[in-house]
């Protein structure tokens, strides 16, 4: 018979970390605020100048 009873190793501390946490980060919310702000210029001026 094959043992089934193996020891299972201890889950880590540190909880898996999701989405929110990647949005907290300096360098994406940085990359993201340019990007808003290229499509918010580029917005205005065909709203407005053309």
């Amino acid at each position: 018979m094959l043992d089934t009873s193996r020891e299972q190793t201890p889950a880590t501390s540190e909880e898996p970390r999701g989405c929110l946490f990647a949005l907290s980060q300096p360098p994406l919310m940085i990359f993201l605020a340019v990007i808003g702000v290229l499509l918010l210029m580029a917005s205005v001026h065909d709203l407005f100048l053309l």
